[in-house]
């Protein structure tokens, strides 16, 4: 990151205003100031930064537009565009741990495989935020970003692995791997067979953290490190982004990371199948019948629909300790994308409370998430007439719900299940976020965790 957050205001620090639209006048600015804001057409507008300078043509304070409907997380701007220095929020600041937050994932930048001169930036920390809770979400989103930003050459399922014991180590955390033929052997046929055919083998990574007696806490991410669509192959165009397909892996590893940093009270355990859907002489086909670690029969109706079984069989094991909370995460569908866009994952669950929750969490966060429903209906759709049940539908509507209903087979005990279907990357430029590989309500599911389990002082 090139932006940082201070304990105090350093001596030479320069003094930042939000402005919110149409909001100037109420600032108390001095003429000088007021007058080269009017001059620079400067109202508010959302996004837009105006450097001001001083009575000798130094740099004497900056003015960073909210827009109308003020953007939480608009400091983002302040550690893309800042000049090089200490700057400091003056005056009240609405949720102070948001701007903070804001400010460092703003300074954000990918530099594994290119130099980038940084500019540092500094920003006081907010009265009334928490700089170590502002820290450890920004770390989790960087870890996030970081993993899926890596192209497959170098985030194939033993880099993925690798990372999940790197974390495992910061915390003590245990973790464990079934890979390769062992997956039959342990039963897990489905994350057997969706990565046989790929170069490195395909394994079920699993960490557990927390005391035995704690509430359990289980979170399921989707680790398709690179999916060529299998035989029912996509075309390049598809494949462009298909990187990210390890995105829900990605999620889970980072809101791992916040509750273990916050020592939640809980009985946390991460199980992320790591595969690549690749094509090979043994890759699994069309038509082909799979039995679930559940014992519920598959029929392959397409092999780009590959997420969903290697989470069934994950979420098989998950749902046998009966856990409190049960949560999966995976870009599962493109359908989820045409409902709802880039920015806001749909989320389903069983638990109407849980959902209320989360929907309440999105909004204190700004970590947007919109629930869809589980109908039950659409469920005939995923029939098959020699198995249990298709992993696709013929028709391809509702293809996000068919997708949940599908997952839902495999979740019985479990009291509270949620599964996110996120995109897990931000096609356009934001104050608090790059183009590139993204988290994705990770925040909203902490701010609920942390109100649930809330650590001890």
């Amino acid at each position: 990151m090139s932006a940082e957050i201070t304990k105090q205001k350093s001596s030479g620090s320069r003094p930042v205003w939000f402005v919110p639209k149409g909001g100037l006048e109420a600032l108390g600015l001095d003429a000088v100031t007021l007058a080269w804001a009017h001059a620079n057409g400067f109202e508010g507008q959302a996004g837009r930064l105006l450097v001001v300078p001083g009575e000798k043509g130094e740099i004497s304070g900056a003015l960073l537009g909210t827009g109308k409907d003020e953007n939480r997380l608009a400091a983002g701007k302040l550690a893309q565009a800042l000049p090089k220095g200490a700057w400091h929020l003056v005056g009240p600041v609405n949720q102070p741990d948001l701007a903070a937050l804001g400010f460092l994932l703003g300074g954000y930048k990918f530099t594994r495989y290119v130099k980038k001169d940084d500019t540092e930036v500094s920003l006081a920390l907010p009265d009334g935020a928490d700089k170590a809770d502002v820290k450890r979400q920004a770390r989790a989103v960087t870890l996030a970003r970081d993993l899926i930003n890596t192209p497959t050459n170098d985030m194939g399922p033993d880099a993925l692995e690798a990372a999940v014991r790197k974390l495992g180590d910061e915390h003590k955390a245990s973790v464990d791997v079934i890979k390769g033929d062992a997956l039959l052997k342990k039963n897990f046929p489905m994350i057997h067979a969706v990565g046989r055919a790929g170069s490195e083998e395909p394994r079920l990574i699993d960490l557990e953290w927390g005391k035995k007696d704690a509430p359990k806490v289980t979170l399921v991410g989707k680790g398709v490190c690179f999916d060529t669509g299998g035989l029912d192959i996509k075309p390049a165009s598809s494949m462009l982004l298909m990187k990210k397909d390890m995105g829900g892996a990605a999620n889970v590893l980072a809101l791992a990371s916040i509750i273990m940093d916050a020592k939640l009270p809980v009985r946390l355990r991460v199980l992320i199948p790591a595969v690549e859907n690749s094509i090979s002489a043994n890759a699994f086909r069309p038509s082909d019948i799979l039995t679930s670690r559940k014992g519920i029969t598959v029929e392959i109706g397409n092999t780009d629909a590959e997420g969903r079984l290697v989470l069934a069989d994950a979420l098989a094991l998950a749902d046998e300790e009966e856990p409190e909370i049960l949560i999966d995460m995976a870009t599962l569908t493109g359908a989820a994308r045409v409902a709802l866009g880039p920015d806001v994952p749909p989320f389903y669950s069983n638990d109407e409370i849980f959902a209320a929750d989360v929907a309440k969490a999105s909004e204190a966060v700004s970590d947007p998430v919109w629930r869809m429903p589980l109908w039950q209906p659409y469920e005939a759709k995923l029939s098959s007439r020699v198995a249990d049940i298709n992993n696709v539908t013929t028709d391809g509507f509702a293809g996000s719900v068919t997708a949940a209903l599908f997952l839902k087979r495999f979740v019985e005990k479990a009291k509270v299940w949620g599964h996110f279907d996120i995109y897990g990357w931000n096609p356009v430029e934001k104050p608090h976020s790059p183009i590139g590989g993204e988290a994705q309500a990770i925040r909203a599911l902490y701010h609920l965790l942390k109100t649930r389990f809330p650590a001890s002082k």
